[in-house]
This record gives C-alpha cells, sequence and structure tokens, in this order.
C-alpha cells in the first residue's frame, strides 16, 4: 500500500456517537437547516447530469438486502430517467470478503462508480490509497455542509470522501421462547460479559447434530474482543496512539471464549465453525444458537421469515459490559457507534451521475430502507416502525426499541486518532485469537506477538490525528 505515513487526515464525526439515538428517539434531527439544505436534502440534490449514462452500484447484499437496494435504485431510475444504474452484490453477505474482491477490482483498472463500504476506517484506508474520488466541489455546488447532513464524515487533508449509508450499534439477540424456556429475563443494560456466560449455559439445549448451543460466535474480530470493538472509541487505538491490542480486556475476552467453548460447552468450537463456513443468521434463526452479538444490520431478519423461515420470536439486550477489573483501558460505560458509508471511485467516468445517485441512497425517504440512516434529518423510529410492520409477532417490540432509542445507554464520542492500517491490525488479531484458540500457546504469548506485530504497523504507517 502506497500511504504517506505523515498523511494528515482529519476525521469529523459531529456529535452523532454521543447523541445521535436519542434525537432519533424524540423524531429530531435537532438540525437547523443552514446554507440552503433544506432543498439540497431532499433527495439526489440537484447536480445536473447532461447526457444518459450507465453506472454500477457495488455493495455485499445477500439476498433479502438485495431486493431492497433494487426497489431504491429502481425510484433512483424513475425519478431520473437519464441515469441507468446496475447493481453488484460483489461478496453476497460478506462485507469482509467484499473489500477484497473491491480492492482486487480496482487494482485491475476496473471503473468504480459508487460503492457502499462497511465502515469510515474502511473509506480511509482507501482514501489514502487514492482509490477513491473526493467530494467537496459536488458539495460545493449543490450548496451543502457535509457536517450538517451526515452524522459521520471521512475526511481526508480537508477532503470529503464518502457519505454515512447506515447507522449502525450493536446489540444481542436472543431467542425469546428460549428465555422464557429458561426462565430468564430479557437483560438489560449493565449485564456483564460473566452474565453472558451464565445466560448461554443456562440455554444449552440437546445433543450431537441438535445440539442448540447457548450462543454463537462469528469469525469476525468483532466476535474475538467484545469489550474493545463496542466499548472503545477506536477498535485499533488509544487515544495516545499505542495499539490497543495491549488492552487487558484482550486477556479477558480470549480466555472467555476458549472456556465458553472448552469448559462450558455453551458456544459452537472455533475450529468448527472455520472449518463448515458458517454463517450467523443462519446458527440463529435455525435454533443452532439462542444468542449472537449482532447489530442494526439485522433488525429487518426476524420478520423475514421467507430467507430466515423461524418460528420464535427475537427479543434485544445491549450489548454486555466487560466484569469489574476487565474493562479497556479508558472504559466510560459507553457504546462505539459508526455506519456504513457511500464512496465514489476515483476512476469513475460518470462523477454527476455518480454523486447524485450517493446523495440519494443516503437521504431518500423511502419505504425501501432496510437499515437505519446515517442523514441527519431521518427519521429512524419512523423506519424501525416501518421494518416490522405486519410482522410484529415475531419481535419483543419493547425490548428492541430499548435497545434503540432508551436515553440510558449512551454513546462514545469520536476518537482522537486513528490509522489506515485497518486490514493489517485486524489480520494481526485474527492470527493471535486463531492461535490461542487452536494451539497451547498461553496468552501472554499470543498477546505479547500482536502488541509486537500491531506496533511495528503503526510505526511504519504512523497515527492520523
Amino acid at each position: 500500500m502506497k500511504t504517506k505515513s505523515k498523511k494528515r487526515l482529519s476525521v469529523v464525526l459531529g456529535s452523532m456517537l454521543a447523541v445521535s439515538l436519542t434525537l432519533s428517539a424524540c423524531g429530531n434531527s435537532g438540525n437547523s437547516e443552514k446554507n440552503g439544505n433544506a432543498e439540497a436534502s431532499t433527495n439526489a440534490g440537484n447536480t445536473k447530469v447532461d447526457k444518459q449514462v450507465a453506472i454500477k452500484y457495488y455493495n455485499w447484499d445477500n439476498e433479502a438486502q438485495s431486493a431492497g437496494t433494487d426497489a431504491m435504485l429502481q425510484e433512483f431510475m424513475d425519478q431520473n430517467p437519464g441515469i441507468k444504474v446496475e447493481h453488484v452484490a460483489l461478496v453476497p453477505g460478506d462485507s469482509v470478503e467484499m473489500l477484497k474482491k473491491l480492492d482486487f477490482l480496482i487494482s485491475s483498472g476496473e471503473a468504480i462508480d459508487v460503492v457502499q463500504i462497511p465502515n469510515l476506517g474502511s473509506v480511509l484506508e482507501r482514501a489514502t490509497r487514492g482509490a477513491l474520488a473526493p467530494l467537496n466541489e459536488f458539495y460545493e455546488k449543490e450548496n451543502l455542509v457535509p457536517e450538517d447532513e451526515y452524522y459521520v464524515n471521512a475526511k481526508v487533508d480537508n477532503k470529503y470522501y464518502g457519505m454515512q449509508y447506515t447507522k449502525s450499534i450493536n446489540y444481542v439477540m436472543l431467542n425469546k421462547d428460549a428465555l422464557d424456556e429458561a426462565g430468564l429475563e430479557v437483560p438489560k443494560f449493565g449485564w456483564t460479559w460473566d452474565d453472558y456466560r451464565e445466560y448461554a449455559k443456562k440455554l444449552n439445549k440437546g445433543e450431537g447434530v441438535d445440539k442448540r448451543y447457548g450462543t454463537y460466535f462469528h469469525t469476525w474480530e468483532l466476535y474475538m474482543n467484545a469489550p474493545a470493538q463496542t466499548m472503545m472509541k477506536d477498535p485499533f487505538l488509544y487515544d495516545d496512539g499505542t495499539t490497543i491490542l495491549a488492552d487487558p480486556s484482550y486477556k479477558y475476552f480470549f480466555q472467555l471464549r476458549k472456556d465458553m467453548e472448552s469448559v462450558d460447552k455453551s458456544a459452537k468450537p472455533y475450529a468448527d465453525v472455520l472449518a463448515a463456513k458458517l454463517n450467523y443468521r443462519t446458527e440463529f434463526f435455525n435454533e443452532q444458537a439462542a444468542m449472537i452479538l449482532a447489530g442494526t444490520w439485522t433488525i429487518a431478519d426476524p420478520g423475514n421469515t421467507e430467507q430466515y423461515p423461524h418460528n420464535f420470536k427475537t427479543a434485544f439486550a445491549p450489548v454486555p459490559v466487560p466484569p469489574k477489573g476487565s474493562e479497556p483501558k479508558g472504559y466510560e460505560g459507553k457504546y462505539f457507534t459508526s455506519g456504513s458509508q457511500i464512496a465514489m471511485g476515483a476512476n469513475s467516468k460518470n462523477k454527476e451521475a455518480a454523486f447524485k445517485l450517493m446523495r440519494f441512497m443516503t437521504t431518500a425517504d423511502s419505504d425501501n430502507r432496510l437499515e437505519f440512516s446515517g442523514f441527519k434529518k431521518a427519521d429512524n423510529e419512523k423506519l424501525l416502525t416501518k421494518l416490522v410492520a405486519g410482522k410484529e409477532d415475531k419481535y419483543d417490540m419493547d425490548s428492541l426499541k430499548y435497545t434503540q432509542f432508551d436515553d440510558e445507554i449512551q454513546y462514545l464520542d469520536a476518537p482522537k486518532v486513528m490509522t489506515t492500517a485497518n486490514s493489517e491490525i485486524t489480520k494481526v488479531i485474527n492470527d493471535g485469537f486463531s492461535r490461542f484458540m487452536l494451539s497451547n500457546e498461553s496468552i501472554e504469548d499470543v498477546q505479547k506477538k500482536m502488541v509486537d506485530d500491531a506496533t511495528k504497523i503503526i510505526n511504519e504507517k504512523g497515527v492520523i490525528k
């Protein structure tokens, strides 16, 4: 990667991290419409497209998500008959593999018009490589101030590279019928990962191929150190720019994972998960697991019984907090939140049309949206009502609304530093976790190597303030 380590990058996250869900619960974005935004923020904006063009929209939609995306794209084409949009799901249902395929396409010279990217860090990483087009000139033409429009903005050297598409928080999905059977309450904010372990043991049922595990942990780094991934400002760096892989929460959570698998037998073995290439949604809805750590991108799933046939009701709980003595460094008792972004490829030949589509996808008040919006003027509580309409029997609605909108659940401010080495550090986490879970190496030895490897990468790349 040809990233300049000293390159200064400013990441503007606005005030969303602390207050966004509270504002959404009130149905009020709390933003004044300045500089002509009242007109520009309705759907696609005013960028003019002079001739009929064809562009592509890339993402990682699974079959169920594609239906909503295709419907939104059709809405856009109906409103903009001079633009034809082709939807390309690069790796359906897998954002990690999708990024790998995206990078291959970019390196091979394919013109990328518009692409949904799963997180802020992945936008910044590709922006510093020169793979994405800055949006400033288009914002200026439409008299838009990005901070007035979106909660999370990706900014490199005063250039904007992404529009926030979704607003994402993590939560735990629970089989409500299994909870009732075990005599367990739906957890509230403040339950700990030790509590989660106890719940998982009580939710175990059966043996062999018919066993329902208490929980399922997928292969992403989210499941390798959930406290660090969900309750720290940045999943890779402390505020002083050093790696978080030295954090004591790694020792706690790595050991918790191993004990739940080998001692409690309440989680499917990591080796089996890797070998079988399992789908986390299928594990939950097929009742192979009674609990799973997920997030707002799955809100529509319990009601989608065609894609995920099941008969039970789904409840929701805040992510467990680390028990006393195992808190991450700088722990505040608040959650990290962000969301996916939509970006434009640097080599797109139809940038005006691409920008017009980006604005539509991020701002349209469409009945076909399946996830909460990162657009400040969106009414996410209204969207929640739409997402579950006619399917409320599959949801424990009280717990769902609690996880999304209750004032008891608070969110972290923006990180002070970031790194563009997300993919490299993610690999360090994955390798270290695999070594610990699949061998007899001590956590001390594993963590030391992780810290050494991550520190070397950070020193080479530099930190971004």
